[in-house]
């Protein structure tokens, strides 16, 4: 219902004005009768009047609006002639067109009865029996006139009177009178007089403003502004908030109240001011959304699908300048699951499915970003697939490959020329499209997200922010420069000091990380990635950042403050850096450059661990040394095992484990992963269940895998073992003395085989 009541307000207001522009054109086409350009401009607003009511089911001004398309097609193509009966004929239909959208808004309906539209359908029908000329004899003519005037007190909310003999109860206002005497049956139709007659405490009285207490109607309510006006208010409020910022921080070391409040009230108000001007620009993503019914149609029929389009979340507002950005690659998406996701009906029978897929359009808010996912019920992306295509393709070599998870494999489809379509077609398989999705949300500040099932479906998640001209940031420092960093990528920040700087900054693989809650996150040093040196300091000071699905420490040299920053545009010697997404003014008139998460991530190689591990693996002489994988068990217990038993590192969360049996699975790589917990397995306490995230060593036998149950990696060593046989049991091989520490040296193939994985 809310739908139909906005489409309602839409049709109301583009009608009224429409209306307003007929009256002139109206009245000029009789001056020029001549003039086609008015002619189809007049045709064309009544036929669109026409259509739309049709389509929202109000017949009464359906109907009446034909008569005058029919009227005015007529004078179009030329077989009648403009004169005096046909223009006030027109004119008349306008007034009660204009009548109608007052009942429609009042009443949600068409079907006010005081408004009556058979004399006006009956004089236009009239002259379209006599081909626009009206009889000359009618003995009604001469009494129209002075009914009106009898009339015209209604205007003026005067009682009715009882009317005289043959004239209607609707009669025109006092205007009327000038009305030629060739028109006898136009005098009949109803203008806005019956509306004043409606009973006090009516919508009707409520509405004319007569008792002072004016309400606006819909076509009142809003006003149509050009687009670059907008744009050039936004900009005006943009250089607001810099002012604003400036004085802010100026007033912050005055010694003066008046000039104190003075400026919070500023700020009160430029806060205010800039949160109005950018709801001005705010748009829902229906408008995008509309055209998606049509295009999943055609290519329905085209790729031979059975598709069910599912849309929620469609008044979800954003900025209309990401909204143009975001239309491309919204389509393009929606293209690429029809493609490549939802499977032919007969295909979807044979898998246990239902012939007709499933795509479902979702948008909502989440921590001041426009969250839009695509989803849907088709085949999935396999990774096997994928692998076989990248590898055929040479978007990738199988050493990569190998170093590579199931997610990193699957992110394969945002790489330049990749494609799975076997044939190029019209609609995909030239490998250039989702390059180019990610690469237009990445240049708005937003990022893509892919999870796929074999299956079952995949889930495209987009995060776009909700304007590009004005965000919250925070400010930190390297040096004696600034950066800015939107809070859409903030997570929180730590400062670490003392002993815990010793305690939780590990160097793992030769790669720097923050032991942090249990998990381990990679560290970037900001003075390094801009390429300087850090200063030496006691302490650390940590933004924890995320991009995509990539979560990481920044270390940075200080943490200034959180405010709204204008966002500008960098000059093309910068736009080829990763690291920044733009500059901004700040207080004191000197530039910061906004730094690129997801960029930054990219350009500093965060997320690749198990790449650094393989790496310092291949690294070592192991003919004199061993590489040794040192971790934690049971409460601070150290046990190892071999670098070159260790496929991978996982993480998972603890609610993702499941039983089978007596099994502990997880479901990894398209399949079960099992998993055996180290402690239990070494008679140990076993406390890894304390944790949010379980660590999983993921050992790779033959013909599968199984995972390894740990509390926590300590450290990758290069040591010269030198094993005694002290502590040796089941599943331990003796003890050694790493890193000045006794560790146990777990026999992983003896702990592997009790638990049954293998014989």
């Amino acid at each position: 219902m809310d739908d139909d009541a906005e489409i309602i307000a839409e049709f109301l207001v583009e009608s009224h004005e429409n209306l307003d522009q007929l009256d002139r054109d109206l009245v000029e086409l009789e001056q020029n009768p001549g003039s086609r350009e008015l002619l189809s401009s007049i045709f064309r607003t009544i036929h669109t009047i026409k259509g739309t009511s049709g389509f929202l089911a109000f017949g009464r001004l359906e109907k009446l609006t034909h008569v005058g398309e029919t009227l005015l097609s007529k004078l179009r193509d030329g077989e009648y002639a403009m004169n005096e009966a046909i223009a006030e004929s027109l004119l008349r239909m306008v007034d009660t067109v204009r009548l109608l959208l007052e009942g429609i808004e009042r009443t949600g309906n068409d079907k006010d009865p005081n408004v009556d539209v058979v004399p006006i359908q009956a004089a236009i029908e009239l002259l379209l029996e006599h081909r626009g000329v009206l009889p000359s004899a009618e003995p009604v003519v001469e009494e129209s006139a002075p009914m009106a005037e009898d009339a015209a007190p209604v205007v003026e909310h005067a009682p009715v009177e009882e009317p005289e003999a043959g004239v209607p109860e609707q009669a025109p206002r006092d205007e009327v009178v000038e009305t030629p005497v060739e028109a006898p049956v136009v005098e009949a139709p109803v203008v806005e007089a019956p509306v004043a007659v409606a009973p006090a405490g009516s919508p009707a009285a409520e509405t004319d403003g007569w008792d002072g207490t004016e309400r606006r109607s819909v076509a009142d309510s809003s006003v149509r502004v050009d687009v670059d006006l907008l744009d050039n208010l936004v900009q005006l409020v943009g250089e607001l908030v810099l002012t604003r910022n400036q004085i802010l921080q100026r007033t912050e070391s005055q010694d003066d109240p008046d000039l104190l409040r003075a400026s919070q009230r500023l700020d009160l108000v430029a806060s205010e001011l800039q949160e109005s001007v950018m709801k001005t620009r705010m748009q829902p993503i229906g408008q995008v959304w509309s055209k998606m019914p049509r295009i999943v149609r055609d290519l329905a029929h085209q790729l031979g699908r059975e598709v069910d389009l599912q849309m929620d979340g469609h008044d979800t507002e954003m900025d209309r300048s990401v909204l143009e950005a975001v239309k491309d690659p919204l389509t393009h998406m929606v293209r690429n699951s029809m493609d490549h996701g939802i499977e032919r009906p007969e295909d979807r029978v044979a898998a246990g499915k239902s012939r007709t897929g499933i795509l479902s359009l979702r948008a909502f808010h989440e921590s001041g970003q426009v969250i839009v996912e695509i989803r849907d019920d088709g085949k999935g992306i396999d990774p096997a697939r994928i692998s076989a295509v990248a590898l055929e393709r040479g978007v990738i070599t199988r050493d990569q490959l190998a170093r590579m998870d199931t997610k990193e494999i699957v992110n394969l489809i945002f790489r330049p020329g990749f494609s799975t379509a076997e044939t190029v077609t019209n609609v995909s398989g030239r490998g250039v499209g989702m390059d180019v999705v990610r690469s237009n949300i990445e240049r708005i500040g937003g990022s893509v997200d892919v999870s796929s099932e074999v299956g079952k479906g995949s889930t495209f998640r987009i995060r776009i922010p909700l304007t590009l001209a004005i965000i919250p940031a925070l400010v930190v420092g390297e040096g004696e420069e600034r950066y800015a960093i939107a809070q859409a990528n903030l997570v929180e920040l730590v400062r670490i000091e003392g002993d815990d700087l010793e305690r939780q900054v590990e160097d793992l693989g030769g790669a720097p990380v923050l032991r942090l809650r249990g998990r381990l996150l990679p560290l970037v040093n900001l003075a390094e990635a801009l390429g300087g040196r850090p200063e030496p300091s006691d302490h650390l000071t940590v933004v924890v950042v995320q991009a995509d699905d990539v979560r990481f420490g920044l270390c940075v040299n200080a943490v200034h403050d959180t405010q709204e920053i204008v966002v500008k545009p960098i000059g093309r010697q910068l736009k080829e850096l990763a690291m920044y997404a733009g500059a901004t003014i700040m207080g004191d008139g000197k530039v910061a450059l906004i730094l690129d998460i997801p960029g930054m991530a990219q350009e500093q190689g965060v997320g690749a661990v198990e790449q650094e591990l393989l790496t310092a693996r291949a690294s070592l002489d192991e003919e004199d040394r061993t590489a040794l994988l040192v971790l934690e068990v049971s409460d601070g217990r150290r046990a190892a095992l071999p670098l070159a038993s260790v496929a991978r590192l996982e993480e998972f969360p603890h609610d993702r484990i499941e039983r089978t049996g007596s099994v502990e699975v997880v479901q990894y790589r398209d399949g079960l992963l099992q998993l055996v917990r180290l402690a239990p397995a070494i008679g140990l306490l076993d406390t890894s269940d304390r944790q949010e995230q379980v660590s999983v060593i993921v050992h790779e036998l033959a013909d599968r895998s199984v995972g390894i149950v740990i509390d926590r990696v300590l450290d990758v060593v290069d040591s010269a073992l030198v094993l005694s046989e002290v502590g040796g049991r089941y599943g331990v091989k003796g003890s050694a003395v790493v890193q000045d520490h006794v560790t146990d040296i777990v026999d992983l193939e003896a702990v592997v085989a009790r638990t049954g994985v293998i014989a």
